[in-house]
């Protein structure tokens, strides 16, 4: 990548940085890569906690770029049927099924034991089981915990209810790109709104970029072995449009827009979601201190990164790059100086 003039001071009282680096803090990644006058950093902010798993995203990712058809295979193990991020999949809804209460709700017991057949057969029996339509009990017939007229968290018998949790991914963008760091042809670029692009026209096919992604996003297409991924919909940023994913979401679960002003409303939320007993709520890759200087498009997390398929502690793969080639340069130093010594201490 072209190195560019200097880049804001990132963080307090750090200095200001210069050029492209290769890991740590880097706020202004348009100008690091040769940009001048640019606009805001633009991304996403995926707040996982209003998602319905409608997978309107994925729908208006495929049709607005051509993505072709990827099998719509069910897994086995949920209503997922696009499994996970790929060449013919930008946009990924995870469904995750959880055997625990959604918020602050006091656990009760599992479901192991339970006879789901002989529960069936006693709906619309008693005023605690219904029957099937009903969505509330009736004014005065609510469980301990639960206010009359509304839906109760926990069943009559104490026992709590699954909780699914719903995340829209997505590729990061991240600060410090390893998948752009080693392309050899210059197939992917940083653009001038910080994101990063794949020109498929100009990918020979190589891979490198595929083990370079820390998040396993990148990925290449069989038939032909370029790579493929999401490209914030960068025709649309030109423009003044948001993306077609962004635009679709009818929960606004994703949310694009510049990058500092999605770290404020994100921060704001998780707030608002701890305050209401939802303690596991959490930021995940928004932190210009993490392994990839803080990706450009993060997200809301109910559970452990892990749960939802991330790594917990991503790291830019070429972050290590300076101190290879410097062992690899004392490393030839040693074997010139041992040939040498060698040579010269030879019998004539």
């Amino acid at each position: 990548m072209t190195r560019g003039s200097a880049a804001e001071a990132g963080g307090s009282g750090e200095e200001a940085v210069r050029g492209n680096l290769l890991f740590g803090p880097q706020p202004d990644v348009a100008t690091a890569a040769g940009y001048t006058d640019t606009p805001p950093r633009m991304g996403f902010f995926t707040d996982t906690s209003v998602c319905i798993g409608c997978k309107a995203c994925e729908v208006a990712c495929k049709e607005w770029n051509s993505v072709p058809e990827d099998g719509l295979e069910l897994t086995g193990m949920s209503y997922d049927n696009t499994q996970g991020l790929g060449a013919d999949t930008w946009r990924h809804v995870a469904f995750i099924e959880q055997r625990k209460p959604l918020g602050g709700q006091e656990p009760g017991v599992g479901h192991q034991d339970v006879d789901v057949f002989d529960a069936a057969r006693s709906l619309g029996t008693s005023a605690s089981s219904p029957g099937p339509g009903a969505t509330a009990p009736a004014p005065g017939s609510a469980p301990a915990g639960a206010p009359a007229g509304e839906i109760s968290p926990v069943s009559p018998d104490g026992r709590t209810e699954l909780r699914w949790l719903m995340a829209s991914d997505v590729c990061k963008h991240c600060t410090h790109a390893g998948c752009l760091d080693v392309c050899p042809t210059g197939s992917l670029f940083r653009t001038e709104f910080g994101t990063v692009v794949v020109q498929e026209d100009v990918c020979n096919g190589c891979g490198y970029c595929v083990p370079a992604c820390p998040y396993g996003v990148i990925d290449q297409r069989p038939r032909d072995g370029r790579v493929w991924k999401c490209t914030l919909c960068y025709d649309r940023l030109g423009v003044g449009m948001e993306p077609a994913c962004a635009k679709s979401c009818p929960t606004d679960s994703i949310q694009f827009g510049p990058l500092d002003e999605l770290r404020e409303r994100a921060a704001a939320r998780v707030a608002q979601l701890h305050a209401a007993g939802v303690t596991d709520a959490r930021l995940y890759g928004e932190s210009p201190q993490d392994g990839v200087g803080g990706d450009g498009a993060f997200f809301l997390l109910l559970d452990e990164p892990e749960v939802y398929g991330l790594p917990p502690d991503p790291v830019v793969t070429t972050r290590d790059l300076p101190s290879m080639w410097r062992h690899a340069a004392a490393a030839a130093g040693a074997l010139a100086a041992l040939a040498a010594v060698s040579f010269a201490r030879r019998p004539r």
